[in-house]
């Protein structure tokens, strides 16, 4: 079987589980520049570029993943959220951005390997890409609204760089995750098929959107509703919500959206809202017991954890979720029905 075929068969006997966040992990071990820098000889200072630690602290990035191996994880993601040629343009490294998501990719593949030999059970491996500091929709000149800093064919590039690069490491997957611009997204999506094209077989993707506001919309203006159909043709492996906000205010854009997807839905909130000092405060017994609630209505088939979680937090989810059962699939024609488009289809 292929990776998506193994993951949709591990889904449909039991809730999975994701990881958790990465830098908050990396904070905690107040690393120094040189720690980050090591002798790659770059001319910026490179304090704050978790990414390239997979390059100068492997060690590190190791600890964190194995960490949520033991935590219960089934599917980890690799720690290259910004390693792109965008981002990484930030600590003058982008000439590292292929050498740093194929050594995640490596790092990652090998934990998942180890432990899969241990106990038999999949692993699975979610290469990360974020969304970048630039938007496709919007513009950054409120007196040029025309204006963009990039353009789409661009981002595709940067993406189908990164996306190459993950894959050479071994990544199972492509996570285009923390999706504030939907075209963005697209252009994602579109960077997989070109490399799924060169390649001559399935790269899978798992999409992940986050919410701006509370009624339930990105930054470039769509529903969960208008998300998932802008980009249900790249059928993806999973579609789900991260970041944004905590499991309590994510759970009726959840509802909404495993109603509507045939696929597996994978959502990883953040460990509630942040304090005043941008910490996260909530405990992991409380996260877990919201997110037990989506499982419980059958809404989930991945869940995990996004800002301010930890091993512990994971830990406590996949014990929260070990005796209920997975959502689900709806069939496409069921997913139509529920949304209210069957009778759009219908009468066009």
């Amino acid at each position: 079987m292929n990776a998506r075929e193994r993951l949709i068969e591990a889904a449909a006997s039991r809730v999975l589980i994701s990881d958790g966040a990465f830098g908050t992990q990396i904070q905690e071990r107040k690393l120094t520049e040189e720690d980050y820098a090591g002798d790659l000889g770059l001319k910026a200072d490179q304090k704050g570029n978790n990414d390239i630690l997979a390059l100068t602290r492997p060690d590190v990035i190791a600890d964190i993943t194995r960490a949520y191996l033991d935590a219960g994880s089934d599917v980890v993601s690799t720690n290259t959220f910004s390693a792109n040629r965008i981002s990484q343009a930030d600590y003058a490294a982008e000439d590292k951005v292929a050498a740093i998501n194929i050594a995640s990719g490596r790092i990652a593949r090998e934990l998942c390997d180890e432990y899969e030999a241990k106990d038999g059970r999949p692993r699975f491996i979610a290469g990360a890409i974020g969304p970048t500091n630039k938007t496709l929709s919007l513009s950054p000149d409120v007196e040029d609204p025309g204006f963009r800093e990039i353009d789409f064919d661009e981002l595709t590039a940067v993406y189908k760089e990164q996306a190459a690069a993950l894959i050479e490491g071994g990544c199972d997957f492509i996570l285009i995750e923390t999706v504030f611009d939907t075209l963005n997204a697209k252009a994602g999506v579109m960077a997989v098929k070109q490399l799924e094209a060169e390649l001559g077989r399935e790269v899978p993707v798992m999409i992940s959107m986050t919410l701006t506001d509370l009624s339930g919309r990105n930054l470039s203006g769509h529903t969960v509703e208008a998300f998932w159909y802008a980009v249900r043709h790249a059928k993806p492996v999973t579609i789900g919500l991260n970041c944004s906000f905590g499991a309590d205010q994510l759970r009726p854009h959840v509802k909404v959206l495993s109603s509507l997807a045939d696929t597996l839905i994978m959502a990883y909130p953040n460990a509630g809202l942040p304090n005043e000092l941008g910490e996260y405060d909530e405990m992991p017994d409380t996260t877990a017991s919201l997110v037990r609630q989506w499982a419980e209505g059958g809404q989930v088939n991945i869940l995990g954890g996004c800002c301010g979680s930890s091993p512990a937090h994971i830990k406590a989810i996949a014990e929260a979720v070990k005796d209920l059962e997975p959502r689900k699939i709806p069939s496409p024609e069921t997913a139509m029905r529920l949304s209210g488009l069957e009778a759009f289809v219908v009468a066009a």
